[in-house]
């Protein structure tokens, strides 16, 4: 069964500033394949956390891995509704005001439950997860031991109810234009420097994932 796409449930629609909201699931994943990061938003006790977090997408739902023993871990894998958030900062729009200053942006919103994967699935998945964070890592590191796969948690979160918000362009002028002052954007992009080794590692060279990965980080 298909999923809907983007902002087209009662609690994804965009309102505010709907010209910039995005319904094409294909302009979701790329945001989703581009990063590694994401930011998990849960009550507990009634009280909101709100954690950063690794994550991959796979196929329509994420992946989230952690330690057994975390209480984080626990908590979603009861089932608790969450949100979670991923966000790309493209650029800082200069305006000629303060007031129509604003960013440049690609975001994503995902609402749901998560589901704790467990059975002859989960190793698999887990590599998956691993290699979505580094390409290519998983083939030159040892194998994860039963005890470190039993004391990891695999959660997945399904895309079902998600929203994409992207904002693009130069500044909006709300007022005008303004004499004699400079507007315009100041690019961002993510840069990765060279790896550093740490003491065992001096005389090793570095990894084909790790070398892939500085040419094309994502974060």
């Amino acid at each position: 069964m298909s999923l809907p796409n983007p902002g087209q449930t009662d609690r994804t629609t965009i309102n505010r500033l709907k010209k910039r909201s995005v319904e094409d699931r294909d302009q979701m994943y790329d945001i989703l394949d581009s990063t590694i990061l994401c930011h998990i938003g849960y009550v507990e006790d009634g009280q909101p956390f709100v954690l950063p977090y690794g994550f991959v997408r796979d196929g329509d739902r994420i992946l989230l891995h952690g330690s057994s023993g975390a209480r984080f871990m626990r908590e979603l894998a009861k089932g608790i509704p969450t949100c979670v958030t991923v966000t790309k900062l493209d650029g800082v729009v200069v305006a000629r005001t303060t007031y129509d200053s604003s960013m440049n942006y690609r975001s994503v919103v995902i609402l749901g439950k998560a589901e704790e994967i467990t059975g002859p699935e989960k190793n698999g998945l887990l590599e998956k997860l691993s290699d979505g964070l580094i390409p290519g890592r998983v083939g030159e590191v040892r194998a994860s031991t039963n005890k470190e796969l039993a004391s990891t948690t695999l959660l997945s979160l399904s895309l079902a109810e998600a929203s994409v918000k992207v904002r693009t362009g130069m500044p909006e002028d709300g007022e005008g234009p303004g004499t004699g002052v400079w507007a315009g954007v100041i690019p961002i992009r993510v840069v990765a420097d060279q790896a550093l080794a740490d003491e065992e590692s001096q005389s090793l060279p570095v990894p084909e994932s790790v070398k892939a990965f500085i040419k094309n980080p994502k974060a």
